[in-house]
């Protein structure tokens, strides 16, 4: 009873319950105990101190513009629409211009740090679509069985079977919405679920059969509540691990489509990969020598698939404990 006065003095204090503040206690812990798994996975804390330069770039490019002007000297912070070069086929790099200029005569540098904030937001948006879409169709099948397991998991076949690179490529040309980042993020979201439902639906078929969810049924429990509070928070983990590689892949994809020209549009939204679409397809960059055109943009596609694949493999030691160092 000693032991737990003082967590009775905190529970009476804030007027919540005693169960309430234990359950804090109990989530504090486990915070604490995942944050040092975590700290001992160099791939991971390398992982997350790249994203975070990225992160960083996304949320303030502007300020990054501005130490670069001041740091360089130039007259202004360039945006990555400001001409400020002249027009034709790029300019080589200079004490004005550290990466060059593209054919619009916009600043590379620029568009680089303004690039991050379009193609992370791809990334992870796109990703919370296809994980979303893949956790509703694996939690479903796998919990209802039957029919309608069958019908489920023969459309989930037919989206694994197809070539993924090629229905993303189909589905971008030939749905509405122009070169839009709504289309894009739609595009990579719905191409890339099939595998997280049957992840999902293998999780949900083991967990279903365990004693604790029989016990839940036994007490009156429905099928909603059963999903909610017992299988979803077990399915959770995986699903969260499983994000971190796909956001990886979906900034991939967003490269890969705005290189064949079907991404945004480069006169409107920056990102990585219509910069990329540039340089080689219509200022043919490397044939000009303007490498840094090319290399700047790539590195930091490079980066940031990195870093998401490392802080992957540190979660995949988090959530799976066979994978611990003893």
């Amino acid at each position: 009873m000693d032991g737990k006065a003082p967590q009775i003095r905190l529970a009476n204090l804030l007027g919540v319950s005693e169960p309430f503040i234990e359950r804090v206690r109990l989530y504090r812990k486990k915070i604490v105990q995942t944050g040092g798994i975590f700290r001992r996975n160099r791939m991971g804390v390398l992982g997350l101190a790249i994203l975070l330069v990225f992160v960083i770039m996304a949320v303030f490019p502007a300020q990054i513009m501005w130490v670069f002007s001041t740091v360089g000297g130039w007259e202004y912070p360039y945006g990555p629409f400001d001409e400020v070069g002249p027009i034709g086929p790029g300019v080589e790099p200079s004490s004005e211009h550290w990466l060059g200029t593209d054919i619009r005569g916009n600043d590379i540098l620029a568009r680089t740090i303004y690039g991050a904030r379009v193609s992370l937001t791809i990334g992870i948006v796109a990703t919370v679509v296809s994980m979303g879409l893949g956790s509703l169709v694996g939690l479903l099948s796998g919990f209802w069985g039957g029919w309608r397991d069958e019908a489920l998991m023969r459309v989930t076949d037919v989206f694994l079977v197809m070539p993924w690179l090629v229905l993303m490529i189909v589905l971008a040309a030939v749905l509405p919405g122009g070169d839009s980042v709504t289309k894009i993020i739609i595009v990579i979201g719905i191409t890339g679920w099939s595998s997280t439902a049957r992840i999902v639906r293998a999780q949900v078929l083991s967990i279903k059969k365990r004693a604790f969810i029989e016990r839940a049924r036994a007490v009156g429990s429905g099928d909603l509540h059963i999903v909610r509070k017992h299988i979803f928070p077990n399915v959770f983990p995986l699903v969260f691990a499983n994000s971190i590689l796909t956001v990886a892949l979906s900034i991939l994809s967003e490269s890969a489509l705005s290189f064949i020209s079907l991404g945004p549009n480069a006169t409107k939204i920056v990102t990585w990969g219509n910069m990329l679409d540039d340089a080689f397809n219509t200022a043919h960059a490397m044939d000009t020598g303007l490498y840094l055109w090319v290399i700047i943009p790539g590195l930091c596609i490079v980066f940031v698939v990195l870093g998401f694949t490392f802080i992957g493999y540190a979660l995949d030691e988090i959530f799976n404990p066979k994978l611990r160092k003893r």
